[in-house]
Protein backbone atom coordinates (compact mmCIF):
# COMPACT_ATOMS: atom_id res chain seq x y z
CA UNK A 1 0.00 0.00 0.00
CA UNK A 2 1.46 3.33 -1.07
CA UNK A 3 0.47 5.65 1.74
CA UNK A 4 1.16 9.37 1.76
CA UNK A 5 3.54 9.14 4.69
CA UNK A 6 4.40 12.83 4.66
CA UNK A 7 0.74 13.63 5.25
CA UNK A 8 0.92 11.51 8.40
CA UNK A 9 3.36 13.91 10.07
CA UNK A 10 0.93 15.93 12.17
CA UNK A 11 3.72 17.80 13.97
CA UNK A 12 7.43 17.53 13.24
CA UNK A 13 8.24 19.05 16.59
CA UNK A 14 11.70 19.03 18.08
CA UNK A 15 13.43 15.74 17.32
CA UNK A 16 16.58 16.27 19.40
CA UNK A 17 15.72 13.71 22.07
CA UNK A 18 14.91 11.04 19.47
CA UNK A 19 18.22 11.74 17.72
CA UNK A 20 20.08 11.38 21.01
CA UNK A 21 18.51 7.95 21.47
CA UNK A 22 19.62 7.09 17.91
CA UNK A 23 23.18 8.12 18.78
CA UNK A 24 23.16 5.99 21.92
CA UNK A 25 21.80 3.05 19.90
CA UNK A 26 24.60 3.45 17.34
CA UNK A 27 27.07 3.26 20.23
CA UNK A 28 25.60 -0.10 21.27
CA UNK A 29 23.85 0.89 24.49
CA UNK A 30 21.01 -1.02 26.13
CA UNK A 31 17.80 0.96 25.59
CA UNK A 32 14.15 0.53 26.56
CA UNK A 33 11.45 1.21 23.96
CA UNK A 34 8.18 1.95 25.77
CA UNK A 35 4.56 2.20 24.67
CA UNK A 36 1.63 3.60 26.67
CA UNK A 37 -1.89 3.52 25.30
CA UNK A 38 -5.15 1.64 24.94
CA UNK A 39 -6.23 -1.56 23.26
CA UNK A 40 -4.52 -0.82 19.93
CA UNK A 41 -1.20 -0.45 21.74
CA UNK A 42 -1.93 -3.55 23.80
CA UNK A 43 -2.30 -5.38 20.46
CA UNK A 44 -6.04 -6.02 20.26
CA UNK A 45 -7.06 -8.15 17.25
CA UNK A 46 -3.50 -8.84 16.15
CA UNK A 47 -3.28 -12.60 15.64
CA UNK A 48 -0.01 -12.71 17.56
CA UNK A 49 1.47 -10.22 20.07
CA UNK A 50 4.50 -9.86 17.82
CA UNK A 51 2.30 -8.64 14.97
CA UNK A 52 0.91 -5.59 16.78
CA UNK A 53 2.15 -2.16 15.75
CA UNK A 54 4.13 -1.67 18.97
CA UNK A 55 6.21 -4.82 18.57
CA UNK A 56 6.78 -4.04 14.89
CA UNK A 57 8.15 -0.62 15.86
CA UNK A 58 10.37 -2.28 18.48
CA UNK A 59 11.62 -4.64 15.74
CA UNK A 60 12.51 -1.60 13.60
CA UNK A 61 14.81 -0.41 16.37
CA UNK A 62 16.41 -3.86 16.64
CA UNK A 63 16.98 -4.17 12.89
CA UNK A 64 18.16 -0.58 12.43
CA UNK A 65 20.69 -0.61 15.27
CA UNK A 66 22.21 -4.09 15.35
CA UNK A 67 24.89 -3.18 17.92
CA UNK A 68 22.39 -2.05 20.55
CA UNK A 69 20.36 -4.12 22.98
CA UNK A 70 16.68 -3.23 23.25
CA UNK A 71 14.03 -3.93 25.86
CA UNK A 72 10.38 -4.00 24.74
CA UNK A 73 7.94 -2.41 27.21
CA UNK A 74 4.28 -2.51 26.23
CA UNK A 75 2.08 -0.69 28.76
CA UNK A 76 -1.11 -0.72 26.71
CA UNK A 77 -4.39 -1.51 28.48
CA UNK A 78 -7.62 -1.80 26.49
CA UNK A 79 -10.56 0.55 27.07
CA UNK A 80 -8.50 3.03 29.12
CA UNK A 81 -7.86 6.73 28.61
CA UNK A 82 -5.21 9.34 29.37
CA UNK A 83 -6.88 10.19 32.69
CA UNK A 84 -6.11 6.67 33.89
CA UNK A 85 -2.76 6.97 32.13
CA UNK A 86 -1.80 9.81 34.47
CA UNK A 87 -2.50 7.59 37.47
CA UNK A 88 -0.56 4.57 36.22
CA UNK A 89 2.26 6.07 34.16
CA UNK A 90 4.73 5.92 37.05
CA UNK A 91 4.21 2.24 37.88
CA UNK A 92 3.55 0.92 34.37
CA UNK A 93 6.02 2.96 32.31
CA UNK A 94 8.35 5.38 34.08
CA UNK A 95 9.46 2.90 36.74
CA UNK A 96 11.32 1.10 33.92
CA UNK A 97 13.08 4.31 32.77
CA UNK A 98 12.21 4.05 29.06
CA UNK A 99 14.50 5.87 26.65
CA UNK A 100 11.94 6.26 23.87
CA UNK A 101 8.18 6.44 24.49
CA UNK A 102 5.15 6.32 22.26
CA UNK A 103 1.91 7.70 23.74
CA UNK A 104 -1.33 6.57 22.06
CA UNK A 105 -4.74 7.62 23.42
CA UNK A 106 -6.39 9.49 20.56
CA UNK A 107 -9.25 7.00 20.04
CA UNK A 108 -9.71 6.41 23.77
CA UNK A 109 -9.98 10.08 24.74
CA UNK A 110 -12.87 12.24 23.63
CA UNK A 111 -12.12 15.51 21.84
CA UNK A 112 -12.87 17.68 24.88
CA UNK A 113 -11.07 20.15 27.12
CA UNK A 114 -11.14 17.57 29.93
CA UNK A 115 -9.05 15.20 27.84
CA UNK A 116 -6.76 17.97 26.67
CA UNK A 117 -5.99 18.50 30.35
CA UNK A 118 -5.48 14.82 31.20
CA UNK A 119 -3.40 14.28 28.06
CA UNK A 120 -1.28 17.31 28.85
CA UNK A 121 -0.71 16.03 32.37
CA UNK A 122 0.42 12.68 31.00
CA UNK A 123 2.73 14.26 28.43
CA UNK A 124 4.26 16.56 31.04
CA UNK A 125 4.83 13.64 33.40
CA UNK A 126 6.72 11.63 30.77
CA UNK A 127 8.62 14.45 29.07
CA UNK A 128 9.58 15.92 32.43
CA UNK A 129 11.18 12.69 33.70
CA UNK A 130 14.68 13.25 35.04
CA UNK A 131 16.46 11.11 32.41
CA UNK A 132 14.79 13.06 29.54
CA UNK A 133 13.13 10.29 27.50
CA UNK A 134 12.24 10.90 23.86
CA UNK A 135 8.50 11.11 23.21
CA UNK A 136 6.51 10.46 20.02
CA UNK A 137 2.74 11.00 20.04
CA UNK A 138 0.59 8.69 17.90
CA UNK A 139 -2.94 9.59 16.80
CA UNK A 140 -4.95 6.53 15.81
CA UNK A 141 -8.40 6.95 14.27
CA UNK A 142 -11.86 5.40 14.03
CA UNK A 143 -11.93 4.02 10.49
CA UNK A 144 -15.67 4.34 9.94
CA UNK A 145 -15.95 8.09 10.50
CA UNK A 146 -12.42 9.45 10.96
CA UNK A 147 -13.00 10.60 14.53
CA UNK A 148 -10.36 10.91 17.23
CA UNK A 149 -9.07 13.40 19.80
CA UNK A 150 -6.29 14.75 17.58
CA UNK A 151 -7.75 18.26 17.59
CA UNK A 152 -7.13 18.45 21.35
CA UNK A 153 -4.08 16.23 21.57
CA UNK A 154 -2.45 18.17 18.75
CA UNK A 155 -2.56 21.33 20.85
CA UNK A 156 -0.35 19.63 23.43
CA UNK A 157 1.97 18.33 20.71
CA UNK A 158 2.51 21.78 19.26
CA UNK A 159 2.81 23.54 22.61
CA UNK A 160 5.51 21.17 23.85
CA UNK A 161 7.16 20.81 20.40
CA UNK A 162 6.60 17.04 20.43
CA UNK A 163 6.66 15.03 17.21
CA UNK A 164 3.35 13.38 16.33
CA UNK A 165 2.02 11.18 13.54
CA UNK A 166 -1.59 10.66 12.51
CA UNK A 167 -3.52 7.80 10.94
CA UNK A 168 -6.38 10.26 10.38
CA UNK A 169 -4.43 12.07 7.67
CA UNK A 170 -2.65 9.07 6.19
CA UNK A 171 -4.58 5.78 6.38
CA UNK A 172 -8.13 7.08 6.74
CA UNK A 173 -8.09 9.05 3.44
CA UNK A 174 -7.32 5.78 1.63
CA UNK A 175 -10.59 4.36 2.98
CA UNK A 176 -12.58 7.47 2.05
CA UNK A 177 -11.22 7.36 -1.50
CA UNK A 178 -12.03 3.66 -1.88
CA UNK A 179 -8.42 2.73 -2.60
CA UNK A 180 -8.46 0.66 0.59
CA UNK A 181 -11.38 -1.35 1.95
CA UNK A 182 -12.16 -1.05 5.68
CA UNK A 183 -12.28 -4.80 6.25
CA UNK A 184 -8.84 -5.15 4.72
CA UNK A 185 -7.34 -3.46 7.78
CA UNK A 186 -9.94 -3.66 10.58
CA UNK A 187 -12.84 -5.97 11.47
CA UNK A 188 -14.62 -3.41 13.67
CA UNK A 189 -13.52 0.00 12.31
CA UNK A 190 -11.42 0.63 15.41
CA UNK A 191 -8.89 -2.13 16.09
CA UNK A 192 -6.45 -2.96 13.30
CA UNK A 193 -5.98 -6.52 12.11
CA UNK A 194 -2.47 -7.78 11.32
CA UNK A 195 -2.30 -5.76 8.11
CA UNK A 196 -3.74 -2.72 9.85
CA UNK A 197 -1.11 -2.95 12.58
CA UNK A 198 1.53 -3.24 9.85
CA UNK A 199 0.30 0.00 8.27
CA UNK A 200 0.24 1.84 11.60
CA UNK A 201 3.78 0.65 12.32
CA UNK A 202 4.92 1.74 8.86
CA UNK A 203 3.70 5.29 9.50
CA UNK A 204 5.69 5.44 12.74
CA UNK A 205 8.85 3.87 11.33
CA UNK A 206 8.69 6.16 8.29
CA UNK A 207 8.88 9.14 10.62
CA UNK A 208 11.68 7.54 12.64
CA UNK A 209 13.58 6.73 9.45
CA UNK A 210 13.31 10.31 8.19
CA UNK A 211 14.49 11.57 11.57
CA UNK A 212 17.46 9.20 11.41
CA UNK A 213 18.38 10.52 7.94
CA UNK A 214 18.46 14.00 9.47
CA UNK A 215 20.49 12.99 12.52
CA UNK A 216 23.36 15.36 11.72
CA UNK A 217 21.03 18.35 11.82
CA UNK A 218 21.58 19.18 15.47
CA UNK A 219 19.14 21.02 17.69
CA UNK A 220 18.68 21.34 21.40
CA UNK A 221 15.61 19.76 23.04
CA UNK A 222 13.25 22.28 24.62
CA UNK A 223 12.91 22.29 28.39
CA UNK A 224 9.53 21.41 29.84
CA UNK A 225 7.51 24.61 29.84
CA UNK A 226 6.76 25.86 33.32
CA UNK A 227 3.35 27.25 32.36
CA UNK A 228 0.89 24.56 31.24
CA UNK A 229 -1.81 24.98 28.61
CA UNK A 230 -4.59 23.96 30.98
CA UNK A 231 -5.26 23.94 34.73
CA UNK A 232 -3.12 20.79 34.67
CA UNK A 233 -4.67 19.18 37.73
CA UNK A 234 -3.98 15.61 36.53
CA UNK A 235 -0.21 15.57 36.10
CA UNK A 236 0.22 14.37 39.66
CA UNK A 237 -2.30 11.61 40.32
CA UNK A 238 -2.28 8.94 43.01
CA UNK A 239 -4.18 5.69 42.60
CA UNK A 240 -5.37 4.14 45.86
CA UNK A 241 -5.68 0.34 45.90
CA UNK A 242 -5.54 -2.20 48.69
CA UNK A 243 -1.74 -2.39 48.55
CA UNK A 244 -1.24 1.32 49.35
CA UNK A 245 -4.44 2.41 51.13
CA UNK A 246 -6.20 1.57 54.39
CA UNK A 247 -9.83 2.74 54.05
CA UNK A 248 -12.46 2.09 56.70
CA UNK A 249 -14.25 -1.13 55.73
CA UNK A 250 -17.78 -2.13 56.59
CA UNK A 251 -18.66 -5.18 54.50
CA UNK A 252 -16.08 -4.55 51.77
CA UNK A 253 -13.33 -7.18 51.50
CA UNK A 254 -9.84 -6.63 50.02
CA UNK A 255 -9.08 -8.76 46.98
CA UNK A 256 -5.77 -10.43 47.80
CA UNK A 257 -5.47 -12.53 44.63
CA UNK A 258 -2.16 -11.93 42.82
CA UNK A 259 -2.27 -9.69 39.77
CA UNK A 260 -1.12 -11.32 36.54
CA UNK A 261 0.33 -8.23 34.83
CA UNK A 262 -1.09 -4.77 34.22
CA UNK A 263 -3.85 -6.01 31.90
CA UNK A 264 -5.27 -8.14 34.75
CA UNK A 265 -7.34 -5.11 35.67
CA UNK A 266 -9.73 -6.38 38.34
CA UNK A 267 -7.16 -6.89 41.06
CA UNK A 268 -5.96 -5.13 44.25
CA UNK A 269 -9.42 -3.69 44.87
CA UNK A 270 -12.31 -4.41 47.21
CA UNK A 271 -15.54 -6.41 46.79
CA UNK A 272 -18.93 -6.31 48.51
CA UNK A 273 -22.23 -8.15 48.02
CA UNK A 274 -24.53 -7.02 50.83
CA UNK A 275 -26.76 -3.97 50.59
CA UNK A 276 -25.50 -1.28 52.98
CA UNK A 277 -21.85 -2.36 52.84
CA UNK A 278 -19.55 0.67 52.78
CA UNK A 279 -15.94 1.75 52.36
CA UNK A 280 -14.55 5.18 53.29
CA UNK A 281 -11.40 6.90 52.03
CA UNK A 282 -9.75 10.19 52.87
CA UNK A 283 -7.82 11.50 49.86
CA UNK A 284 -6.22 14.83 49.04
CA UNK A 285 -6.64 16.70 45.77
CA UNK A 286 -8.89 18.86 43.60
CA UNK A 287 -10.01 16.07 41.25
CA UNK A 288 -11.28 12.64 42.27
CA UNK A 289 -12.07 9.61 40.14
CA UNK A 290 -13.38 6.17 41.02
CA UNK A 291 -12.73 2.95 39.13
CA UNK A 292 -15.10 0.00 39.33
CA UNK A 293 -16.21 -3.00 37.29
CA UNK A 294 -19.17 -2.90 34.96
CA UNK A 295 -20.13 -6.47 34.14
CA UNK A 296 -22.13 -8.17 31.40
CA UNK A 297 -23.16 -10.82 33.94
CA UNK A 298 -26.54 -9.36 34.87
CA UNK A 299 -28.04 -8.39 37.20
CA UNK A 300 -25.26 -6.64 39.09
CA UNK A 301 -25.13 -4.48 42.23
CA UNK A 302 -25.50 -0.71 42.23
CA UNK A 303 -23.47 1.49 44.56
CA UNK A 304 -23.45 5.17 45.33
CA UNK A 305 -20.59 7.49 46.16
CA UNK A 306 -21.04 10.23 48.74
CA UNK A 307 -18.44 12.98 48.54
CA UNK A 308 -17.71 15.01 51.67
CA UNK A 309 -20.91 13.84 53.34
CA UNK A 310 -23.26 15.22 50.68
CA UNK A 311 -25.98 12.57 50.95
CA UNK A 312 -28.38 14.62 48.84
CA UNK A 313 -26.23 14.43 45.70
CA UNK A 314 -24.74 10.93 45.50
CA UNK A 315 -22.94 9.64 42.42
CA UNK A 316 -24.44 6.38 41.11
CA UNK A 317 -21.96 3.58 40.36
CA UNK A 318 -24.04 1.06 38.38
CA UNK A 319 -22.18 -2.21 37.77
CA UNK A 320 -24.68 -3.35 35.10
CA UNK A 321 -23.04 -3.15 31.66
CA UNK A 322 -25.32 -3.05 28.62
CA UNK A 323 -22.60 -4.08 26.13
CA UNK A 324 -21.71 -7.66 25.18
CA UNK A 325 -17.96 -7.54 24.51
CA UNK A 326 -16.93 -8.11 28.13
CA UNK A 327 -16.57 -6.53 31.54
CA UNK A 328 -15.25 -2.97 31.58
CA UNK A 329 -13.02 -1.02 33.94
CA UNK A 330 -14.95 2.24 34.35
CA UNK A 331 -13.37 5.49 35.49
CA UNK A 332 -15.93 8.06 36.65
CA UNK A 333 -14.89 11.59 37.59
CA UNK A 334 -16.77 12.65 40.71
CA UNK A 335 -14.89 15.90 41.38
CA UNK A 336 -13.07 18.14 38.92
CA UNK A 337 -11.34 21.40 39.88
CA UNK A 338 -12.88 21.39 43.31
CA UNK A 339 -11.19 22.62 46.45
CA UNK A 340 -7.68 21.22 46.75
CA UNK A 341 -7.97 19.68 50.19
CA UNK A 342 -8.59 16.45 52.07
CA UNK A 343 -11.86 14.91 50.89
CA UNK A 344 -14.01 12.13 52.35
CA UNK A 345 -15.09 9.53 49.80
CA UNK A 346 -17.71 7.01 50.92
CA UNK A 347 -18.94 4.22 48.64
CA UNK A 348 -21.86 2.06 49.74
CA UNK A 349 -24.06 -0.53 48.13
CA UNK A 350 -27.58 0.76 47.59
CA UNK A 351 -29.00 -2.09 45.49
CA UNK A 352 -28.27 -5.82 45.33
CA UNK A 353 -30.19 -8.74 43.85
CA UNK A 354 -30.57 -12.36 44.81
CA UNK A 355 -29.53 -13.32 41.28
CA UNK A 356 -26.34 -11.20 41.25
CA UNK A 357 -23.63 -13.17 39.45
CA UNK A 358 -20.70 -11.15 40.79
CA UNK A 359 -20.06 -8.85 43.75
CA UNK A 360 -19.54 -5.12 43.30
CA UNK A 361 -15.85 -4.61 42.55
CA UNK A 362 -14.23 -1.31 43.52
CA UNK A 363 -10.89 -1.19 41.72
CA UNK A 364 -9.44 2.10 42.97
CA UNK A 365 -9.93 5.70 43.95
CA UNK A 366 -7.75 8.24 42.12
CA UNK A 367 -6.90 11.66 43.55
CA UNK A 368 -5.29 14.37 41.46
CA UNK A 369 -4.31 17.97 42.01
CA UNK A 370 -1.45 20.39 42.40
CA UNK A 371 -1.09 19.31 46.04
CA UNK A 372 0.08 15.94 44.69
CA UNK A 373 3.40 17.39 43.53
CA UNK A 374 5.19 20.38 42.06
CA UNK A 375 4.51 21.69 38.59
Amino acid sequence: MNLNYEAAVANRGNQARIKKVFQRAEQGEKLTIGFLGGSITQGALASDPKLCYAYRVYEWWCKTFSKAEFVYLNAGIGATDSQFGCARVESDLLAYRPDFCIVEFSVNDASTLHYLETYEGLVRRIYGAAWQPAVLLVHNVCYDNGSNAQLMHGKAARYYELPSVSMQSCIYPELVSGRLENRTITPDDLHPNDYGHELVASVITYFLGKTLEDIENGEEPPALKEEPLTANAYQHSIRYRNDNAAPVLNGFIPDQAPQGGITDIFKKGWTASEKGASIVFEVEGSCIGVQYRKTIQLPAPVAELILDGDDEHPFVLDANFDETWGDKLVLDTVLEHGEDKLHRVEIRLKETHQQDQLPFYLVSVIASGKSRGAG
